[in-house]
């Protein structure tokens, strides 16, 4: 999604009126004080001392903070309380939310605000302790709410219906009489989110996750079964058909995946590093998914943006996060996303075009080729093999310069949390420019708190330590090639010079960027012999990223020559020009190459550059023939 698109969706939410029925509850955090605790005087026995305590609403409750994160015209409640000081804190803060708690409706009797108290003893969780577990609502308490959600149909734009506490719903006559509403209403936006009672209630949009949709399927499944994206999309479509109304299947990491009457539409999931925590994330999904909708977005739209928000939600730790429209755009900016996840983890899944080794990872590329005019190309590891290894000299000097002197004392468990964080950066980083990797360091010794604060170093003193590293081992390169011992085709992917020399012939105007510095890129591709074959330009960091990134060079490439994405091809091993080409609507060649061999396929660079979103994987230009045909359809 792009910024501006973004923007005016909130602009469009922020006129919705949505309401919420369901099941609010109160989520009560004591933290108990074990010293201050003294011996009751009738008793004889300890009593428990309670330090501080604080509430927040759960359940629908939470549902509610995640609309009023985003900032509709307004909110209103429909659900039940107790009469019961628990029920009366759970109303003050949804009204401090900007609800209106007109419709939450107070049950005398048989019925406790539910409430679920947590107990911490320092970092220790006692056992929970929870209200209305054995509440059982009245026909005149159902019949109130009936009334509420026929007037919320009537006088607003869109309903969440929630279900989340086990026995909530004691009356068939209340789901028999909400589905009258529901047909009655049945332009109306209604999207179900339940944990108990999905089969039940008909004319309303769905929100499911994957074991969800399997069971409404009539699949026997448990939470932690696993059901891939092709079944999802079956299991989708049924339900589909069987409800006519729209389908969106949440698969965590995987993203979400959308059925409509304009088809399926797979909606990547967002790739996130380092904790994560998901409680929560449905209700913000809801909440974004069900005020899109509302605001008159297509339902494969709504998804992307709640998939956006989602995303904002689960990194939020110790907290049961929202999602601010300000969030969602901060993380839209920097959004990395992971596409054909399956795909990615399994070559055995891998499609080929007819007696080729060109992987066909999006048939729908097919219908843009033979309109390309403008080819970029990354180059370490995609033409030049001279700095492969590259990440062998980067990890031990990062690993180095986050634990300082403790480098060589750190015990075995420190040193490979260290390590599993530094090559989990690196993958994520390749492609981009090397003082933003430092930059990204600077970052991560300062969060690890192992250096002194005065010891740690800037971007350009990092960026100096890995340059004399790393250029050991390329002067040594560089020697071989200059004394004859070694030639140009022993640095360079197997057919990548044919393969630049055949896109000139045939017209076509050639950039190459790279993450290295400039002058390095400049001296390096005229040493190996094909610098004056770029003569769109040789781009390189200049440690500023105001002067240079590859989405910069690809937008100017697209403005400047009035393109249309299908005119444009990117080919790359890094994830950074490629997620940068399909966000231009260009055709994205990931070069999933064996810098070794200088041929063949790299598996771990094939599954990193399907999640950035290439359409075609190619271990080399082997097959420059084949490959041309494609792009140029011949």
């Amino acid at each position: 999604m792009k910024q501006d698109r973004i923007k005016e969706i909130l602009e469009k939410i922020s006129k919705v009126k949505i309401a919420v029925y369901g099941d609010f509850c109160l989520d009560a955090y004591w933290l108990m004080d074990p010293e201050g605790s003294e011996i009751s005087v009738e008793t004889g026995l300890k009593a428990e001392a309670v330090a501080s305590h604080k509430y927040s609403p759960g359940g629908a409750g939470n549902i509610v903070a995640n609309l009023a994160a985003l900032k509709p015209g307004a909110i209103k409640v429909i659900g039940v309380v107790g009469n019961d000081i628990y029920g009366r804190e759970l109303s003050s803060q949804l009204q401090a939310l900007g609800a209106d708690t007109v419709s939450l409706t107070i049950q005398e009797e048989v019925f406790q605000t539910y409430t679920y108290t947590k107990k911490y003893y320092g970092d220790k969780e006692d056992p929970r302790i929870d209200f209305g577990l054995k509440n059982s609502r009245s026909a005149e308490t159902d019949e109130a709410l009936l009334g509420h959600i026929e007037s919320a149909l009537m006088n607003y734009d869109a309903l969440i219906f929630n279900q989340q506490v086990s026995g909530s719903i004691t009356h068939q006559k209340f789901i028999d009489g909400t589905n009258t509403l529901f047909e009655k209403f049945n332009d109306k936006i209604v999207v179900l989110d339940s944990r108990h009672f999905n089969s039940s209630f008909k004319n309303i949009h769905r929100k499911v996750n994957e074991i969800e949709i399997a069971v409404l399927n009539g699949l026997d499944l448990k939470p932690q079964d696993d059901v891939s994206i092709s079944e999802v999309r079956k299991l989708g479509t049924a339900v589909y058909e069987q409800y006519e109304k729209p389908v969106f299947v949440t698969c965590g990491s995987r993203g979400i995946v959308c059925i409509d009457a304009e088809g399926i539409t797979e909606i990547p999931g967002i790739q996130l590093s380092g904790k994560l925590d998901t409680v929560g994330a449905g209700d913000t999904t809801i909440s974004a998914l069900t005020l899109c909708l509302a605001a008159g977005i297509s339902p494969a739209e709504s998804a992307a943006f709640a998939n956006h928000a989602a995303a904002v939600t689960v990194q939020k730790l110790f907290t049961t996060g929202t999602a601010s429209g300000d969030e969602i755009l901060q993380l839209n900016k920097e959004a990395l996303y992971n596409h054909k996840p399956e795909l990615a983890a399994s070559l055995s899944r891998a499609r080929y075009l007819p007696k080729s080794e060109i992987e066909l990872v999006d048939e729908n590329v097919l219908s843009k080729m033979g309109h390309i005019k403008h080819v970029l190309f990354d180059h370490d590891g995609t033409i030049s093999t001279i700095r492969e290894g590259w990440e062998s000299v980067m990890e031990p000097m990062m690993i180095k310069a986050i634990l300082g002197e403790k480098y060589e004392k750190a015990g075995k468990e420190l040193h490979m949390q260290i390590r599993e964080q530094v090559l989990e950066y690196i993958d994520r980083s390749t492609g981009i420019q090397t003082i933003l990797q430092m930059e990204g360091l600077v970052e991560m010794v300062d969060a690890i708190n192992v250096v002194p604060k005065e010891e740690i170093l800037d971007k350009f003193g990092y960026k100096n330590i890995y340059n004399d590293a790393l250029m050991e081992v390329v002067s040594i390169r560089l020697e071989k090639l200059g004394s004859g011992q070694l030639n140009m085709d022993d640095f360079t992917m197997v057919g990548s010079i044919g393969f630049l020399k055949a896109l000139k012939e045939r017209g076509i105007k050639l950039y190459l960027a790279s993450g290295t510095d400039k002058q390095d890129v400049i001296n390096e591709a005229e040493i190996l012999g094909y610098a004056e074959l770029f003569d769109g330009g040789i781009y390189g960091s200049e440690n500023d990223i105001k002067k240079y990134t590859k989405k910069m060079i690809i937008n100017r490439i697209i403005d400047e020559n009035k393109l249309r994405g299908n005119e444009l091809a990117v080919f790359g091993d890094g994830p950074v020009e490629i997620r940068e080409c399909i966000h231009s609507g260009g055709i994205a060649v990931g070069v999933a190459s064996d810098e070794i061999e200088r041929s063949g396929l790299n598996e771990e660079k094939r599954s990193r550059l399907i999640r950035a979103g290439a359409n075609l994987i190619i271990p080399d230009f082997s097959q420059t023939e084949k490959l041309l045909n494609l792009l140029f359809n011949k």
